[in-house]
């Protein structure tokens, strides 16, 4: 079964693939432990089946993507070949990203190339913090190149993270990487990638609604926090200037569909941007017709 777009009633754009506890590493056990707490989520991670399963019944495509950042973490990431295989096993509902890290250089480029070219690949999937770089560093621009070649979006987390946060010193994880003025950079020197800066990006809120609102090939997803906590200037955009840009997102398993739309709900959206938000800018940016 295909996609059937003009029946979903939701993309979520933001949903993460994580490996069975049973095949984690001790690096990766103790930030997903952390992350988990930051959330409040007790539920044990769910395979991307049970995820198509979840979304299938509630009507709702989702972008789903591993994290690969060995260099930064020293975690052992789930295999995108087994995201891609079990998404081409949901095509009416899994949308896959890819993720490599920044840090193999040529090696993540050739990596790049090859799942572009052996899989039905819908994107790509950075996480600076955890992948410990700088995003506008020159030293990665060729392989922004070569993913901006594909004609694909590239999803970037922006903001805090949940991941290793509570622990001493962050897990070693450092937020600066996920400052986004570092993405208005990327965007002008790749004007022909589409760029999705993920999460309301505390404490830079009012520097991601500034790069989305100047720079036309940037988007922003809401996921990673419940609607009740967004901050009124990323209401006010939502609902005007940045209201073709915006996109429903959660950061499931951390945050379910249901807690998000149950919140979103009050939150102060107009109704007239709501099918914006969620779906019809996310087809735009997603490039699904």
């Amino acid at each position: 079964m295909s996609m059937d777009l003009a029946n979903v009633v939701a993309i979520d754009v933001h949903t993460h693939a994580v490996l069975d506890t049973n095949q984690e590493d001790e690096a990766s056990k103790k930030l997903r432990e952390a992350a988990d707490k930051h959330f409040g989520n007790e539920e044990k991670p769910p395979s991307l089946d049970e995820t198509a399963a979840h979304y299938r019944e509630r009507n709702m495509m989702f972008v789903v993507f591993p994290v690969h950042s060995e260099a930064g973490t020293g975690r052992v990431p789930m295999a995108n070949e087994k995201v891609l295989e079990a998404a081409q096993a949901h095509p009416d509902v899994a949308i896959p990203f890819v993720s490599v890290d920044p840090w193999k250089g040529k090696a993540a480029i050739a990596e790049v190339k090859r799942l572009v070219e052996e899989y039905p690949v819908r994107g790509f999937k950075f996480q600076p913090c955890t992948q410990a770089f700088q995003t506008n560093d020159h030293r990665f621009f060729p392989l922004y190149e070569a993913m901006a070649e594909t004609g694909l979006p590239v999803l970037f987390h922006t903001g805090q993270t949940g991941i290793g946060a509570g622990l001493p010193g962050g897990g070693d994880i450092r937020l600066k990487y996920g400052n986004p003025m570092f993405l208005d950079d990327v965007a002008a020197e790749f004007p022909e990638m589409t760029i999705i800066m993920a999460h309301p990006a505390f404490p830079w809120q009012d520097e991601a609604l500034a790069v989305c609102l100047h720079k036309g090939n940037v988007y922003i997803d809401l996921s990673g926090w419940s609607p009740k906590y967004f901050p009124p200037q990323l209401i006010q955009y939502s609902n005007s200037l940045l209201k073709h840009k915006v996109l429903f997102g959660t950061d499931y398993p951390s945050i379910t569909p249901d807690r998000w739309m149950k919140d979103f709900e009050s939150a102060g959206f107009k109704d007239e941007v709501k099918p914006l938000i969620f779906k019809e800018n996310a087809i735009k940016a997603l490039k699904l017709q």
